[in-house]
């Protein structure tokens, strides 16, 4: 059977917890790793009504988007929500792994979603990260270089957006004395060598670092293996804030109002005035996402769709484009059929299930 170790592997490789805020915990935060799964169940919020349902549903594992520890705890006494959910949770030994704004920056996570919601094409990170990559230079005979390379993009080197196994080459000629003490896989000791290498330069995830650097030196036949590090500049595309894209026909501000209406299934939102032309490109960020105005108006976007606007937020808008605040919510809720079909796709032997409880807060009067 299926541990909740591997479903938790499953979910990280996804999206990464190297790509979460300093601020965030998203994790195993309750539950032994070692536990066989009886069920999953999916959903925004863990709240004491999730745990229920996942007491009666037959579940020991609640899968969130948002995570229930923030801050430390001093004491489990049940004296706030947050321990009364622990407890709850304890007591009846479900395990709950949250999957917060790692899920939010990869490019296939909170924000995708949304956009497919929305009928989005030609999507995109709106404002990408940047010191994530990593550049590999090493020197390797021109004999190992495919040995090399090849393990190299098996631990995660050379995947860059659609493409894999890249690489650069260039052959040249190394030089070098080994000691008296070397074992030199070409040469010999204390007399001078030259021998043509292939200096070959990959990409990849910083945080692969270490089993990329595992997986080059056990490949590698020489007994010191030069290389070089080098953390990049250059965006990532795949990973970063919010995401760009453009509706398949423009819209006119009422027709646009009723398609969000019906496509993420509210009855109504706040909103600054409409753009005079007819709505093309919107940006769009799944819950509180002010930060990411201002990117937005610098790629051209009509609308900005996100959450949690403050009064003078709106102000920033600035007649360029409409902001638009659907509601934490409503801008997320969807993320339970994201992990709904990351697990169902990865486990068939046991079930998976939306809740049907509504961790909406806020109210509409």
């Amino acid at each position: 059977m299926t541990k909740i170790k591997e479903v938790v592997q499953v979910l990280e490789q996804y999206a990464p917890p190297a790509y979460q805020e300093s601020y965030d915990n998203a994790s195993l935060q309750v539950g032994d790793p070692e536990t066989k799964v009886t069920g999953v169940l999916v959903t925004l919020d863990c709240t004491l009504e999730v745990v229920q349902e996942a007491i009666e549903r037959g579940c020991n594992v609640i899968v969130a988007h948002h995570p229930v520890i923030f801050k430390p705890l001093k004491s489990l006494t049940g004296k706030t929500p947050v321990e009364r959910i622990l407890l709850k949770a304890l007591q009846h030994q479900i395990a709950i792994f949250a999957c917060h704004t790692n899920l939010d920056h990869v490019h296939n996570g909170v924000n995708a979603r949304l956009c497919e919601k929305l009928g989005l094409t030609k999507t995109r990170i709106l404002a990408p990260k940047t010191q994530i990559l990593t550049k590999l230079e090493t020197y390797v005979p021109l004999e190992d270089t495919e040995k090399v390379l090849a393990a190299l993009h098996q631990a995660g080197a050379g995947q860059i957006g659609e493409y894999s196994d890249c690489s650069f080459r260039v052959t040249g000629t190394g030089r070098f004395t080994p000691s008296a003490q070397a074992n030199p896989h070409t040469g010999e000791p204390c007399k001078t060598e030259e021998t043509i290498e292939n200096r070959i330069e990959v990409i990849f995830p910083g945080f692969k670092q270490n089993q990329i650097m595992k997986a080059l030196l056990q490949a590698h036949p020489y007994e010191e293996v030069a290389h070089y590090l080098v953390t990049l500049q250059n965006e990532n595309q795949e990973v970063g804030a919010g995401m760009v894209g453009e509706l398949p026909d423009p819209m006119a501000a009422e027709q646009f109002v009723q398609h969000v209406k019906e496509t993420l299934s509210i009855n109504t939102f706040r909103h600054t005035a409409w753009p005079e032309k007819p709505i093309k490109k919107v940006a769009v960020c799944g819950g509180a996402g002010s930060f990411l105005t201002r990117p937005a108006k610098a790629v051209g976007a009509d609308v900005f769709l996100t959450a949690d606007l403050k009064y003078h937020e709106f102000f920033e808008a600035s007649n360029q484009m409409a902001l638009v605040d659907v509601g934490h919510y409503e801008s997320e809720v969807y993320t339970k059929e994201l992990f709904y079909d990351i697990l169902t796709k990865s486990f068939s032997n046991f079930a998976v299930d939306l809740s049907y409880t509504n961790t909406n807060p806020v109210r509409h009067s």
